[in-house]
């Protein structure tokens, strides 16, 4: 009996530390947010890097480019947005607002947005914005994951997402994106929500486009200690007075919301 139990435990243990093993050579999944830890260096890059050839891309109805960079670069191509401030469409629309939206979400630690800066290209302005992959928009995807019958995330990163979505909408509210699109939404393998697309965000508008049923507590909080003065010093170069007020009209709007979720829990 002893023996059997002996030969039980052995096998127990081996079976553990196999399984211990699979799991520590499990490849972690790719992620395309490489700028965590590198942002200044990828936004100096695509300032200074030569663009080698641009494709036209298919999607996008502000017809956004392609532009492909030299190798060995820290990135291989940026999307390249060259709209005027200006209205299209009946949509006001500017490369300036790709800038606002990155310098914001660093403004508030969202890190959702690839890195974005100004540059010039074959003699016009524009917006450089990295290009992140491998993602896939949730357009291609055939709608949000994990609802409407699209494959959501693993059991474990069900709460993160969650909260990434969350993030996502409170964002969007506050900078008046009135074209919050499932092509604009991206995620990457290891299921970070990342967002493009900004070209038409920063109006004058009052209204929240997103409808709130939860809220992130230290985005907002972030979010309440928004002031004139230091918007215009972190977005000044990109946006006038009446954008930068638009945010704050934007967030006391939110704020009201935020305060009937509170008051409902």
């Amino acid at each position: 009996m002893r023996r059997h139990a002996a030969v039980l435990s052995a096998a127990c243990t081996l079976a553990f530390s196999f399984a211990v093993s699979v799991v520590a050579q499990a490849p972690a999944a790719v992620s395309a947010k490489i700028w965590t830890d590198r942002a200044p260096e990828i936004e100096a890059y695509l300032r200074t890097a030569e663009v080698v050839g641009m494709e036209d891309l298919k999607v996008g109805v502000t017809k956004p480019r392609r532009a492909k960079l030299a190798p060995g670069g820290p990135v291989e191509s940026f999307s390249w947005k060259a709209i005027r401030p200006g209205r299209y469409s009946g949509y006001w629309e500017s490369y300036q607002s790709e800038i606002a939206a990155y310098e914001l979400d660093k403004l508030l630690g969202l890190g959702m947005i690839p890195p974005t800066v100004e540059k010039r290209v074959a003699g016009d302005l524009g917006a450089a914005v990295m290009w992140a992959s491998p993602t896939k928009s949730f357009k291609e995807l055939g709608g949000v994951p994990g609802q409407q019958g699209v494959t959501g995330p693993p059991p474990q990163e069900v709460a993160p997402w969650t909260l990434q979505i969350v993030k996502a909408k409170m964002f969007d509210n506050l900078i008046g994106n009135i074209d919050p699109n499932l092509g604009n939404w991206l995620v990457d393998p290891a299921w970070n929500l990342i967002l493009i697309d900004h070209t038409r965000s920063f109006t004058s508008s009052k209204s929240l486009y997103h409808q709130l049923s939860q809220f992130d507590a230290d985005l907002w909080d972030k979010m309440k200690g928004l002031d004139e003065p230091g918007l215009t010093k972190a977005l000044g170069a990109w946006l006038d007075r009446n954008a930068i007020r638009g945010i704050l009209e934007r967030r006391d709007r939110m704020q009201k919301v935020v305060e009937k979720l509170q008051s409902e829990k």
